[in-house]
């Protein structure tokens, strides 16, 4: 008997143009791996105004949201492969809107969550009268991913309307806990009463731990849910200490909730996976070719126009590299944030710093992103600045495969890092890696063998041995080539596999298990008792 499972979730890689971070590439690559199994998968996101367009109408979803009676539609869409055991959904209403970040997810500084929060708990009524309607058919499991799902807890638990829920175990995943989904209980547009106005709200099992008026959408999953996963092993022990930033992050004030959690057995820290097959691959020596042509395109965009003129700034520096190769090339990758980039924010002569040492030995340093406005223009000040830093301003998988491909190191000094998959991709190349060692990074890089890391017990420790290293690094692919070599080939030998990852997911998250004829077979079936500690039932 097959098992059926329902992922919900923000973003999904497994359609064209709706991954913001790493939470898109997990929610496409488990369902194929469970496909694989034998097992059927739905995922289903929001439509944002947009993704709905060429797939096909399968039903109207009618509820009450806000007090009023309000209709979704539901869509079948295309994934990027075609597999029959798997299926991909949006969910259309006018005020699932696309957003300022990826087209997804809205900024909002004044309000934090104001604006997400309205469309995502819309979005997870829908789900739920979806679920209702049996319009996935009858569900195993139900698999969450961050706090943009865990309303659907809240309606299980409390809207009689969706007693169906209770039929299904819940799974949770965190990718980021660092963003949290902090709403009032009421009096405002973007809150919980005003959501769901029929529900009585039960503030003390819903509180959040620092603000006792508001609900903490993350801290819901995490109480919630009948199995609670974190991306790493070492991330998941991370955030059951607490936080004592800008030197370590932890638990961001909810770990507490994480240990009883793990106490209760429900708290599981499994690595992801990183796809291996039917990789696209770019041609060696396209670099700079790939991001002129970016290049040139984004200058003609209307809404880039106010930084045209950095982008020919950046234009010129990638064509002279056309005809002054550069001797060492370090690349990075990511979101402009406080969590991937803080060390270069706080102080930006450690980022001076290692360009001269790169300047020194005829290198650059070539950062693609974008982000938060204080972290663009600091990048920007710098590549006035130094000639051999290259700031690729824009988004292009293109640019971005070229660089995992062709640089010889790559630099993830995360802040934190719950599992990372831009050192997987880079060391799946054969790049060595210089890392924070945090979170999923130190289940991923180990120094000297695979890559290199650096750590310490205060900020400007921390500085001194990022610096430190880099250096020492840099020494070593000029001084000896051999180990340099061997490195490299330890680093791409690494494997991280979705199928030994989801194999643990059976087992832990959805407590699955192998047969001896190789059929995944359910293995126990749970509940709770009144004081929420799960009970085993074989």
């Amino acid at each position: 008997m097959k098992t059926n499972f329902l992922f919900v979730c923000a973003e999904n890689d497994g359609i064209p143009n709706c991954k913001a971070g790493g939470m898109g590439d997990v929610v496409r690559d488990v369902p194929r791996q469970i496909a694989i199994n034998g097992d059927t998968s739905h995922i289903i996101t929001p439509s944002y105004g947009r993704l709905h367009s060429n797939g096909e109408f399968l039903s109207k979803l009618s509820f009450n949201y806000r007090g009023i009676p309000q209709e979704a539609h539901l869509y079948e869409v295309p994934g990027k492969k075609l597999n029959e055991n798997i299926k991909h959904y949006v969910i259309d209403h006018p005020e699932i809107t696309s957003g300022d970040i990826a087209h997804i997810y809205f900024n909002d500084p004044e309000q934090p969550f104001y604006t997400d929060a309205c469309m995502f708990s819309l979005f997870c009524i829908a789900v739920a009268e979806a679920v209702k309607q049996n319009l996935f058919g009858a569900l195993q499991i139900i698999h969450l991913h961050d706090w943009h799902t865990s309303l659907l807890l809240f309606l299980k638990e409390y809207h009689p309307s969706y007693s169906v829920l209770k039929t299904s175990r819940f799974v949770y995943s965190i990718h980021n806990l660092a963003i949290q989904g902090i709403r009032p209980f009421q009096a405002n547009y973007s809150s919980l009463k005003e959501f769901y106005p029929e529900i009585d709200i039960d503030e003390e099992k819903l509180k959040d731990p620092r603000y006792h008026d508001c609900i903490n959408l993350m801290s819901l999953g995490i109480r919630f849910a009948d199995a609670v996963h974190t991306v790493s092993p070492s991330y998941k022990e991370d955030i059951q200490k607490a936080s004592n930033p800008p030197t370590f992050i932890g638990g961001e004030g909810l770990e507490d909730d994480l240990k009883k959690a793990n106490e209760e057995g429900r708290l599981f820290g499994i690595l992801n996976g990183c796809n291996y097959k039917n990789i696209n691959r770019v041609k060696k020596n396209e670099l700079c070719k790939h991001s002129l042509k970016a290049i040139f395109k984004w200058i003609q965009e209307p809404n880039k126009k106010y930084k045209a003129d950095f982008l020919a700034h950046t234009g010129n520096k990638i064509y002279a590299l056309t005809s002054s190769k550069p001797s060492f090339v370090c690349a990075s990758v990511a979101r402009l944030t406080e969590q991937k980039f803080f060390f270069f924010k706080n102080n930006p002569q450690l980022l001076r710093d290692i360009i001269d040492l790169l300047a020194k030995r005829n290198g650059v340093y070539i950062v693609l992103g974008t982000g938060a406005p204080e972290y663009e223009r600091l990048l920007r000040q710098v590549s006035y600045e130094k000639e051999n830093f290259i700031f690729i301003n824009g988004q292009s998988e293109e640019v971005i495969d070229s660089l995992y491909y062709e640089s010889d190191l790559y630099l993830m000094p995360s802040l934190f890092e719950p599992c990372g998959i831009s050192q997987m991709l880079a060391m799946r190349n054969g790049q060595p890696c210089l890392v924070h060692a945090t979170g999923g990074l130190i289940d991923t890089v180990e120094h000297l063998k695979s890559g290199f890391s650096f750590s310490g017990e205060t900020l400007e420790e921390k500085n001194e041995n990022f610096l430190r290293v880099f250096e020492s690094t840099l020494d070593l692919f000029f001084e000896d080539q051999e180990i340099w070599k061997h490195i490299s080939k330890v680093a791409k030998s690494k494997r991280f596999s979705w199928e030994k990852s989801v194999k643990e997911y059976y087992e832990q998250l959805y407590l699955l298990e192998t047969s001896t004829k190789n059929k995944l077979t359910p293995r126990i079936k749970n509940s709770r008792n009144k004081s929420g500690v799960i009970i085993y039932d074989k």
